[in-house]
């Protein structure tokens, strides 16, 4: 009988943002019998009170930050021997292949782009050099996985790599803990309309935008009030636009929340504000509970997922009025407790080379169903 592929999947730490999500959902979703799985975390100094099958071994290296964990990781690699190394985030990317030449021989690197590479540079924020090091490096990577096609053509047109490098491979969503949790109604209180957001507090996400659309829709529908489940750097700036807008009654900042899916049942619909995004597991995840869904155009990938939708409300341009006119088409048109059939599928292509290749799992489809 041959022996497992060892897997080695590295994220900064458990409890993150979406990439730490969805490898959290790979590590949960593969086969014991064809892997057997290592999960390395950068950051984190133990192991933490993950929800992992006890068969996926926890290395926690305790960095203080990524790009000092540089001999941890290398001896880590060496002494594990790992046939696959998945990465899930950028700037773990770029430690993981500037030291992939000290790896041992035969080890094959696969890096997932959780961003559009185009915007994230734009946007601003980032170090002067970071794009640099995305055209530098990520040649090294036997595979680049991106979650749609308009972010695989982004990355391929900025860095000037060749599709044959890239695969198109849309994230995992957890359908079962999905439909299986219970609403925390308590959350919602008041007739509504309730509108319901989730993501880090940080610019890129489009916070402000949405406060702006929100006292907007309420001169029609003076109940509506929102929910955003995240934290993040803009928390007391965002508070304070509550505050300048006579939104304070309205508005709830929950913090960072573990499960957002106890919020699903009792929204109205689920609001993406991002002014720019890879394909948010947020998005994906509303999809699956069939949520309605009013979005702004963040990435070619979310055009591509929402355009001509039933149950989705695209924005025309990236602006709080382009938002604020889509809550309020979706408002009318909806009926109370209204749900979708969504039922998006994505191709993966080009497929990746069985040389690299894990069999797909159904956790690994590139489907999202509700």
């Amino acid at each position: 009988m041959a022996q497992p592929l060892r897997i080695l999947l590295l994220i900064p730490h458990l409890g993150g943002g979406g990439a730490e999500q969805v490898t959290t959902l790979l590590a949960r979703g593969l086969s014991r019998e064809k892997y057997e799985l290592h999960l390395g975390l950068i950051t984190q100094p133990d192991a933490g009170a993950a929800q992992l099958p006890p068969w996926v071994v926890i290395h926690p290296l305790g960095a203080t930050r990524v790009r000092a964990a540089a001999f941890k990781l290398l001896r880590l690699v060496r002494r594990l021997r790992p046939g696959v190394i998945l990465s899930g985030i950028a700037h773990v990317n770029f430690l993981v292949l500037l030291l992939r030449p000290f790896f041992p021989r035969g080890t094959r690197v696969l890096v997932r782009q959780n961003a559009t590479v185009s915007a994230a540079l734009a946007f601003g924020g980032l170090p002067s050099f970071t794009g640099l090091l995305y055209r530098l490096l990520y040649r090294r990577a036997d595979r680049i996985i991106c979650q749609s096609r308009a972010m695989a053509e982004d990355l391929a047109s900025q860095l000037d790599i060749g599709s044959d490098l890239i695969s198109v491979l849309p994230n995992p969503v957890d359908l079962e803990g999905i439909r299986a949790v219970q609403s925390d109604s308590e959350q919602w209180a008041g007739p509504g309309p309730h509108l319901l957001a989730v993501g880090r507090l940080a610019p890129e996400k489009g916070f402000d935008l949405l406060l702006r659309a929100l006292a907007g829709v309420r001169q029609n529908f003076p109940q509506a009030d929102l929910f955003i489940a995240g934290a993040g750097p803009e928390e007391a700036a965002l508070k304070a636009q509550c505050r300048s807008l006579g939104l304070e009654a309205a508005v709830r900042f929950a913090g960072r929340v573990d499960c957002p899916y106890v919020f699903f049942p009792g929204a109205t619909l689920f609001v993406l504000s991002s002014r720019h995004e890879g394909m948010p597991n947020a998005l994906l995840e509303a999809a699956a509970a069939g949520l309605p869904i009013v979005a702004l155009p963040a990435s070619g990938g979310v055009v591509d997922l929402l355009r001509g939708r039933p149950g989705a409300w695209l924005a025309h341009e990236v602006s709080a009025d382009a938002l604020s006119a889509s809550l309020h088409a979706a408002l009318v048109a909806l009926r109370p407790g209204q749900r979708f059939h969504h039922q998006f599928s994505s191709r993966r292509e080009p497929a990746i080379p069985q040389s690299v290749a894990l069999p797909p799992s159904n956790l690994e489809r590139a489907k999202v169903e509700g």
